[in-house]
């Protein structure tokens, strides 16, 4: 197979339709915290900003600037992302990095949206820009919660 059919084929219908319909895309006035990630090789960048009360997303929004299939990821993410616990996303997070570099499964529920990017795995220059929405959320709850603490 060609270079340019397989990078068709992981520029899916679905990956699209994801990444043109990303939830809570935007910012929150006043956010409890907020986390920007950028992936250096391709300058996609992520910003979430959240509240968590009780140790629950409780509101959340992102800013994305990515290709498609950091798109895709924010969107799927975003989709489940209230009333997530910081272990969750964290596993996710982890599952989705090990789906990515060691031919893990995807993650699962509620990120199983996630396998969508299965194809990716033979492009780890796209790896980075996949991750940044967990990335971005899992620090924004970190940072939450240390706000919190006190």
């Amino acid at each position: 197979m060609s270079a340019e059919t397989d990078m068709i084929k992981l520029y899916s219908g679905r990956i699209l339709a994801l990444a043109a319909d990303i939830p809570h895309h935007g910012r929150l006035a006043n956010p409890m915290a907020t986390a920007r990630r950028r992936s250096p090789l391709c300058g996609s960048t992520v910003t979430v900003d959240l509240d968590v009360e009780g140790g629950r997303i409780t509101r959340f929004a992102q800013d994305v600037k990515a290709c498609a299939l950091g798109q895709a990821a924010a969107a799927v993410a975003g989709a489940v992302a209230l009333g997530r616990t910081r272990a969750e996303v964290e596993r996710a997070l982890g599952e989705l990095r090990a789906m990515l570099k060691d031919g893990g499964p995807a993650p699962a529920a509620p990120y199983q949206g996630l396998e969508v990017l299965v194809p990716a795995r033979d492009y780890r220059n796209r790896h980075a820009s996949i991750l940044l929405a967990l990335e971005a959320t899992a620090e924004a709850m970190a940072a939450a919660e240390a706000r919190a603490a006190g």
